[in-house]
């Protein structure tokens, strides 16, 4: 059933914080009736995030969560009932069938989701398996900043076949510098014991998260990730927008296209080569004519959404950087199905395809490979979320540079790779 805007509320801010404008576009001006009577349909759900901890036991300096404009977080529940947990599993149940899938992917995130050990997750794995159709695919995964990742746990989370990520800023202690507790004690030796011991089980390791300090050397940082034997790379910009920039890095135009650039130079020319880095991959691979596997750049639709503590069904985390409730849909597993949030208003724009664009963006040669960049990094408080990226220049440097490299390592006379030329 198609919903009209009005049941989707704005969200409302606690009481004492801070009022950030909500996004005119799309929660009020995209009209998602008209759409579906048109004959657009969405693209069903394949991601689920579990946020079975609200809490973190790291205090990040940049954390876009704990230190952002949104502050839902202290209205949850710390953790993830088990009542939850249950009927998320059938909610997702549900949407498989509905939709027909082979295979879904569940991660486990937080907060920190290993502070309650791995029991709660565990018992999550047992109810996604017990309710799921026979035969569907269950790739799990946990997202931990590796501070109580013991061998005991880790044995644990691999019999119930739960991979684990890693967060991190570099592969040593200083460029972990960010990265400490409460107490402002370092999480480095933690972390660097988690990579060793999931060094040793490879088959439990799904890679590392990184995200980019411009002031950081990339190739410092790069060459020391890989002392963290990661079977894959993530290289994240810092969530920010048009009313909250990134922080300043080095003077000069596009610093994160050039460290991006620098990074992407020193993995290209590795012998023997590294292991895959997202957006390098996601942008050869666009270059070339395939689709997109993630929001980071390209125009694929958006196929992932969170379950918090509560049950509340939002939009992905990147929505919080932008200003309080930004994720928010108003909807809970304990009321609502899946389908549901495919047409809110959110959801609705992050699978639109170059129609979500702004008319610039729409405009420009790159569109098929930038795709706009990340949603999140597209608002403009009192407007919204159709604008260009915070990251534009970034984007274009990196696409660019990346295109050259491409097209000059293709043998004489091969085709694939748009000439560089050719983009203005």
């Amino acid at each position: 059933m198609t919903r009209d805007r009005s049941t989707f509320p704005s969200p409302v801010p606690r009481a004492g914080a801070e009022v950030s404008q909500p996004a005119p576009w799309p929660l009020d001006l995209l009209d998602v009736p008209a759409l579906r009577r048109s004959g657009t349909r969405p693209a069903p759900l394949r991601q689920f995030v579990l946020k079975t901890h609200s809490r973190c036991n790291l205090a990040c300096t940049y954390c876009y969560i704990y230190a952002g404009p949104d502050s839902t977080w202290r209205d949850r529940p710390v953790h993830m009932a088990d009542a939850t947990l249950l009927r998320t599993a059938e909610r997702i149940a549900e949407h498989v069938r509905r939709h027909g899938l082979r295979e879904v992917r569940v991660d486990f995130f937080g907060g920190e989701p290993l502070l309650t050990g791995p029991d709660p997750l565990l018992r999550a794995a047992e109810a996604l398996r017990g309710t799921l159709p026979a035969g569907t695919g269950l790739d799990l995964a946990v997202q931990t900043n590796g501070v109580l990742l013991t061998r005991p746990v880790l044995d644990r989370l691999a019999r119930a076949g739960i991979r684990v990520g890693l967060s991190a800023d570099g592969g040593n202690a200083a460029l972990n510098r960010r990265r400490v507790d409460h107490a402002g004690r370092p999480s480095w030796p933690a972390l660097a014991r988690a990579a060793r011991l999931l060094g040793e089980r490879p088959d439990s390791y799904s890679g590392v998260l990184c995200t980019i300090d411009p002031c950081s050397d990339p190739v410092e940082v790069f060459t020391s990730l890989l002392d963290l034997h990661p079977p894959f790379l993530d290289l994240l910009l810092p969530h920010a927008n048009w009313s909250s920039p990134p922080p300043a890095g080095p003077a000069g135009p596009a610093p994160y296209g050039r460290w991006l650039r620098a990074a992407f130079d020193h993995w290209w020319d590795a012998d023997p080569p590294g292991p895959p880095v997202r957006i390098f991959q996601e942008i050869i691979g666009l270059l070339l004519g395939r689709p997109s596997g993630s929001e980071t750049v390209g125009l694929s639709p958006m196929v992932a959404i969170i379950v918090d503590t509560d049950g509340a069904i939002e939009q992905v985390d990147s929505v919080k950087s932008a200003y309080h409730g930004a994720s928010a849909t108003g909807l809970n597993v304990f009321t609502d199905s899946f389908d549901a949030a495919l047409d809110h208003p959110g959801v609705v724009a992050r699978q639109m395809g170059p129609a979500a664009l702004a008319p610039q963006c729409r405009a420009c040669p790159l569109t098929a490979v930038c795709g706009g960049g990340n949603y999140a990094h597209r608002y403009l408080a009192g407007s919204g979320f159709r604008h260009p990226s915070v990251y534009c220049a970034d984007l274009e440097l990196l696409i660019r540079h990346i295109a050259d490299r491409l097209l000059a390592a293709l043998p004489a006379g091969a085709s694939g790779a748009p000439p560089p030329g050719n983009m203005p």
